[in-house]
């Protein structure tokens, strides 16, 4: 589905719950895009205008703990796609699939304030009905990865334009510790080959979304609400 007119996140979203292929089926949707492409901040705004209907299950909760990054030799690119655990998120997205009966299903959560997952941080009970994944990586097509889209029942790639984005990553790794100079080093030479990676799986999105400009002032994307204007476009 391409608009040449912006459409708010929510109608997308509506959109896409009433294609369901059997109604009052659990629906997963999952959120793509590169590192600062607002991705956890779209997947926020839409739960947050379900409540009690829709959870935020990220992948990130998948990373492997930085012990095991540094036994392994990792740690220094940390978030590419070989540092999660992603077989232990598709058996995760395999149970919600399942919706097991009188059961509540529990996630990890990434804090980036212990740069550590936390197991068992995120409840979902059986009654939720939609789920909202986002992550680097479920769009790729090998390893374990590539079990992650058929899980799926819709797939949107968050677009932002790259200049925005590696500014808002920058950001992100001073406010939690990095020198400014070494918030540039982290962005080129780890989050930008994760992003080239990322990039060349949104074929096998159902949609792009780019954010509108703000009628008022240049929009930074960051500040989505479930009324946000998106452009859609064809991957």
């Amino acid at each position: 589905m391409s608009s040449p007119l912006p459409v708010p996140l929510f109608q997308l979203l509506a959109t896409a719950l009433s294609s369901r292929p059997v109604p009052g089926r659990r629906f997963i949707l999952g959120l793509v895009g590169a590192p600062g492409a607002g991705k956890s901040t779209v997947a926020q705004q839409l739960a947050d205008a379900l409540p009690g209907r829709a959870l935020v299950v990220p992948m990130d909760g998948y990373h492997l703990a930085n012990a095991e990054l540094a036994r392994l030799d990792r740690a220094g690119r940390k978030g590419a796609e070989d540092t999660f655990d992603s077989a232990g998120y598709v058996a995760l997205l395999e149970r919600l699939r399942r919706r097991p009966a009188g059961e509540t299903v529990y996630a990890p959560a990434y804090l980036r304030e212990l740069e550590e997952g936390v197991a068992g941080a995120i409840a979902v009970p059986e009654e939720i009905e939609i789920i909202i994944t986002e992550g680097n990586y479920l769009l790729l097509d090998h390893g374990h990865w590539a079990r992650v889209r058929p899980l799926l029942d819709a797939a949107w790639y968050v677009d932002v334009d790259g200049d925005l984005r590696r500014q808002r990553l920058a950001a992100r790794h001073m406010r939690f510790g990095r020198s400014a100079e070494a918030a540039q080093a982290w962005v080129q030479l780890t989050d930008e080959p994760n992003a080239r990676l990322i990039e060349a799986s949104r074929a096998r999105a159902d949609l792009v979304l780019r954010a509108a400009p703000a009628p008022a002032a240049g929009c930074q994307g960051q500040d989505y609400g479930a009324d946000s204007l998106f452009f859609t476009e064809s991957p």
